[in-house]
């Protein structure tokens, strides 16, 4: 049996900081001296910003709401989501792609063949460590997408580069546009007192349960910007990046022993918790 939760407002996942970053993404940066001055690698003010930060007389943001429904499969360590994005362009400019993250493929030997990793033995060297150095493994981890249309059930082309998504859109999107997709997707969740980091599932043998603990769960979309354009870094899973702002509405279905931990509001209390609980 199982427990449907569902909740509305706004999903902050934090990443992993659990070890030292091996790949630097703004290699122009001083990030080893500790009185590097910011005016190397801020902006320069315009009309979108201020030179305080602040926003400026023409500043925008894009948004993106998402609706979303998951369910988890305890049996088999899965989660499978499908979720509808509404994504609206406030830029001045025409937009021919989007960029999502899919920051679950970090695990998968495949699709991101663990670039993030130094390529060298660890101090404490072990038969599973030696596995997560090899590209030529498929260990089954990372997203897998299910299906990928627009509102009206039409394919969409899209191109997966390890831990990036791009959607081609069939026309440009203009400013004030909005465009809505559908995503159908899965993992498997990983073990994550043996690949580290916070996302992923942790077994007692004790008492036969698992605790799990989902970050960066869902493909979601990159930030646009007037000074960077897109944001399409690579995920390395010892930080993370900003995001698009928006309204999420998401539905979990759980095993019915299991309780949710999330940030939003839960509509349906009475409907997954016993009395005892509520009180």
């Amino acid at each position: 049996m199982n427990k449907l939760f569902t909740l509305t407002g706004l999903l902050l996942f934090s990443g992993s900081l659990a070890f030292a970053q091996n790949i630097q993404n703004n290699p122009g940066s001083n990030h080893g001296n500790k009185f590097e001055q910011l005016g190397t690698i801020l902006p320069t003010p315009n009309e979108q910003r201020t030179a305080s930060g602040a926003p400026g007389v023409k500043y925008w943001q894009q948004r993106a709401d998402y609706n979303i429904k998951c369910t988890l499969d305890e049996k088999n360590l899965l989660l499978t989501g499908s979720e509808t994005i509404t994504y609206t362009n406030n830029s001045p400019d025409p937009l021919t792609y989007i960029w999502l993250q899919l920051d679950e493929n970090e695990h998968s030997t495949d699709k991101n063949a663990n670039y993030q990793d130094a390529t060298k033995m660890p101090a404490l060297g072990t038969t599973q460590n030696i596995d997560k150095l090899s590209s030529t493994i498929n260990n089954g981890d990372g997203i897998n997408i299910v299906k990928l249309t627009d509102a009206t059930g039409k394919k969409l082309s899209y191109t997966v580069n390890k831990t990036m998504m791009r959607i081609d859109l069939p026309v440009a999107l203009k400013t004030g546009q909005k465009y809505i997709f559908n995503i159908d997707w899965n993992y498997k969740i990983t073990d994550r007192m043996s690949v580290g980091g916070r996302g992923g599932y942790e077994f007692f043998p004790a008492d036969g349960n698992y605790l799990f603990t989902m970050t960066q769960w869902y493909p979601r979309l990159c930030v646009y910007s007037d000074f960077q354009g897109w944001q399409n870094h690579q995920f390395t899973g010892r930080g993370e990046f900003a995001l698009t702002f928006g309204d999420f509405k998401v539905q979990m279905t759980v095993p019915s022993d299991h309780l949710i931990g999330s940030t939003g509001e839960c509509i349906n209390y009475s409907a997954v918790l016993n009395p005892a609980q509520l009180s």
